[in-house]
């Protein structure tokens, strides 16, 4: 059985004593969050959420990346929300990184746990609880879905990391792979979220430069992302968030697998403004 891992952060604040300097950027063509700088002070509250907080890690910035939010959310003993989307164009996506999660969608209940992955179409009813004796801690990867007349909407998704066999790249020998939790050829979704897995010393050995937006988070290991013009380490529990044609490859580091959760948008014609 794969041993699987996920970083989550938990907040706090660094002591007086250490050094500000961090490895956090912005530039025009993405921006790295490291885990160091989700602390209490810059979490978030959310309406109609109880005991829950949460890191707002991207968000539609016109002249940037526009088409998508992400958060992690931390869920305390008892907490979540009896209507957690208060917009009906929104879909969404949640992958538990660290605890167990109750949703119920539509009346039917799922438990996820660490590896989880649920996909929520858009105007579903849904709501969300800690059940659980300890918090848990997890991804939310909000986007409006794009309707295209003929195309159906896409189900609702349950599944995990554990259940979905990961797709090997060619020619890679078993070294790059990727964990697809929906089909890439089902037109019916116009975002993936999926997980890369590079084992020690592998490499995307291009500079991807694409139309698709792009949020990665760390979820175990290090590796060194090139991003534009910039060699970049980065470890787990870090954020990148890299605009369309933002160029962009990596290589693993050791000692374990490199791994991150990806979003991108797919399957659409790009919007006019």
């Amino acid at each position: 059985m794969r041993q699987l891992s996920y970083y989550a952060p938990q907040g706090g604040l660094p002591a007086q004593t250490e050094l500000l300097t961090d490895r956090a950027m912005v530039r025009d063509a993405f921006t790295v969050i490291p885990k160091g700088v989700l602390r209490d002070i810059v979490a978030s509250f959310l309406p109609l959420w109880t005991n829950t907080r949460c890191w707002i890690i991207a968000k539609p910035i016109v002249g940037f990346s526009t088409t998508f939010s992400q958060y992690i959310v931390e869920v305390s003993v008892g907490g979540g929300s009896e209507k957690p989307e208060l917009d009906s164009r929104v879909q969404g996506v949640l992958f538990v990184v660290e605890g167990a999660i109750e949703v119920t969608i539509e009346g039917a209940s799922h438990t996820l746990e660490p590896g989880g992955y649920a996909y929520l179409p858009a105007g579903a009813q849904w709501k969300i609880k800690n059940t659980a004796n300890e918090s848990a801690r997890f991804h939310w990867i909000r986007k409006v879905y794009e309707h295209v007349e003929g195309i159906d909407t896409p189900p609702v998704i349950i599944s995990s990391d554990q259940q979905v066999e990961p797709t090997v790249m060619p020619d890679t020998e078993g070294r790059w792979a990727t964990t697809r939790f929906v089909d890439p050829d089902d037109l019916r979704h116009d975002m993936h979220v999926t997980i890369v897995t590079l084992e020690p010393g592998a490499v995307i050995p291009f500079l991807e430069t694409h139309v698709m937006e792009h949020g990665l988070y760390v979820l175990q290991g290090k590796g060194v992302y090139r991003l534009n013009e910039d060699w970049v380490e980065v470890e787990a529990g870090d954020f990148m968030w890299l605009r369309a044609f933002c160029p962009q490859a990596c290589y693993a580091g050791g000692p374990g697998p490199f791994r991150y959760l990806l979003y991108k948008d797919v399957n659409r014609h790009p919007a006019f403004p």
